[in-house]
């Protein structure tokens, strides 16, 4: 057993696999978890004896040997987590204006379908293809193509906005709207979001696209079980209220405001501006805090949860996009007449190849300055005008879900409910932000956050490292602890427990 103690701040996907790497590499690790639940995103809930999933609703290239697949198993979560998978011809349908596009997985059937909808399109459909996949397999860590990154593509196209590239690419705009289909999972922005991102996010749940049997939070657990089975342990209900440094590094952290647990290595899970709030050292320059504190934050979003009657709901085994005013693009520039001008539908899996559903999920974006008038107050506590204010939400997003399907009121039996200050109590993002901090081409490195920081033995992981959603952090996380485990040595048994 390696003798070094790591204090692991924020039990999310980032911390918990950070955790795993760790505690399996022989060090002694404990992550502490502010509140009573693990997770972070991968929090479920549960009402009247169902579950609804809060953030991770599904997760791609988990298909044998395929990117996830071999990184659950490097984690020794793969068969500790049941899957199931959508729909291979239709994995995610996008409405455009009423008309309805099927995307089905793999290269293959992805162009086929394509060139169906738009026959004069076909070779630049082949080419967006082919240019997903070299931006994709561009990143080692992504590809897992041990010591093959392309340096020059990976930099190219994260300083290339998606809609920059597509319009170059291909010539029918609704083409063009149509591959951007699926930018809620990302929070894309129209000249803003790196042509990068997309590509990852495509390349990823195009090779095949699954939910977890159960509920996302089973992934937590099953990590969970990994570290305390390599002699770690994962503890709730303690916040770290301080991270202590000497004049040269960090050397404990503070718990509950009183309780002090020593350490050689911190890693924060939090979000950056909540790990710079809990240090009081020089080590940290003025300039670092106040760069981060600026970073422009992506959007937040409103989220109904819905129990349906019993086998009244069919069970979708898609994700499905709707967009009102034509277009995927600027769904986040709405005023109180316009919104919602999107939304994304699913349902939980609760059980292997459901007949009916449960439960489902809407999401559109809101910004947390529709509920900034109720910051400070606490869940279950914010008064009559903020349940009000979700309640006219709630019916006029419905109402725009019912326009493609329905009848789905009268199948549901509750409604809840949940704003981008629900995110910030639950998960310490800063502005409810679905998916952290936002990223701009046009200010490169200057919206990035580097793992490192000037305390030397504090790093960062999280979805605000590297990238979000199940793939970017686990490799965020393979990135933090690659400072104390050889990247060759993570590498190799990536490799080793591959198939």
């Amino acid at each position: 057993m390696n003798k070094n103690k790591v204090v692991i701040i924020g039990s999310g996907l980032g911390g918990l696999a950070c955790g795993v790497i760790l505690a399996k590499n022989g060090y002694r690790v404990t992550v502490l978890e502010q509140g009573s639940q693990i997770g972070g995103c991968l929090q479920c809930f549960q009402r009247h004896g169902v579950k609804f999933e809060t953030g991770m609703h599904f997760i791609g290239s988990a298909d044998p040997g395929q990117t996830l697949d071999r990184l659950m198993r490097f984690l020794d979560i793969r068969d500790r987590v049941p899957l199931s998978r959508l729909d291979s011809t239709s994995y995610d349908v996008v409405c455009i204006d009423g008309r309805h596009f099927h995307i089905p997985f793999g290269r293959e059937a992805f162009i086929r379908q394509m060139t169906d909808y738009f026959p004069l399109q076909h070779d630049n459909i082949v080419r967006y293809y082919e240019l997903v996949e070299k931006v994709a397999g561009a990143s080692s860590l992504h590809s897992l193509r041990f010591d093959q990154t392309d340096t020059a593509v990976s930099a190219a196209y994260q300083l290339r906005a998606i809609d920059s590239v597509i319009d170059e690419l291909v010539s029918d705009p609704l083409l063009a709207k149509v591959l951007v289909g699926n930018l809620p999972l990302y929070a894309a922005e129209r000249g803003r979001t790196p042509f990068s991102t997309h590509a990852f996010i495509m390349d990823f749940y195009n090779q095949s696209a699954y939910r977890v049997v159960g509920g996302s939070d089973l992934i937590a657990k099953a990590l969970t079980e990994v570290i305390t089975e390599n002699g770690g342990e994962v503890l709730t209900r303690s916040k770290v209220t301080r991270i202590l440094c000497d004049d040269e590094k960090a050397t404990a952290v503070e718990i509950n405001g009183g309780d002090i647990l020593t350490a050689d290595y911190v890693i924060s899970d939090a979000h950056p501006v909540r790990t710079l709030e809990l240090l009081d050292t020089k080590l940290i320059r003025p300039a670092f805090r106040q760069r981060i504190q600026n970073i422009r934050q992506g959007v937040g979003c409103f989220s109904l949860y819905l129990h349906f009657k019993k086998d009244t709901v069919p069970y979708l085994n898609s994700n499905f996009y709707g967009y009102e005013y034509g277009t995927p693009w600027e769904c986040e520039d709405y005023d109180e007449m316009s919104w919602p001008k999107g939304y994304l539908y699913m349902h939980l899996c609760h059980e292997p190849q459901p007949r009916y559903a449960q439960t489902g999920v809407i999401l559109s974006y809101m910004h947390m300055r529709d509920v900034e008038r109720w910051r400070g107050t606490m869940v279950g506590h914010r008064g009559a005008d903020y349940e009000r204010f979700k309640a006219e939400k709630t019916e006029r997003l419905l109402d725009v879900v019912e326009r493609q399907f329905p009848g789905l009121r009268g199948q549901i039996e509750h409604v809840y409910s949940s704003t981008p200050l629900t995110y910030l109590d639950y998960t310490g993002t800063e502005d409810g932000s679905m998916y952290g901090i936002a990223k701009d081409v046009s200010l490169g490195a200057a919206c990035r956050v580097p793992h490192r920081t000037r305390i030397p033995n504090l790093l960062l992981t999280g979805q605000n490292i590297n990238s979000h959603g199940m793939l970017g952090v686990i490799v965020g996380a393979i990135v933090s602890t690659s400072e104390m485990v050889r990247p060759e040595e993570i590498y190799r048994q990536i490799k080793e427990t591959g198939i």
